[in-house]
């Protein structure tokens, strides 16, 4: 049996230099997770200085 992958999808990205104390990226990840959406997370993509929101997929 081959073991499962995981794939990455990007739901909106975010430029790095937002107001400070704003965190519009950890906002709209917060708000997909409380609508029932999939389980979205924040990260970082340093090459394009820009906050990610991602879900990932297991793939079979």
């Amino acid at each position: 049996m081959k073991p499962a992958q995981s794939q990455r999808t990007v739901l909106e990205r975010f430029p790095a230099g937002g107001p400070r104390g704003s965190w519009p990226a950890e906002e709209y990840a917060a708000a997909q997770r409380a609508q029932g959406g999939p389980d979205a997370q924040v990260v970082m993509d340093l090459g394009s200085d820009q906050f990610l929101v991602v879900t990932e997929t297991t793939i079979q």
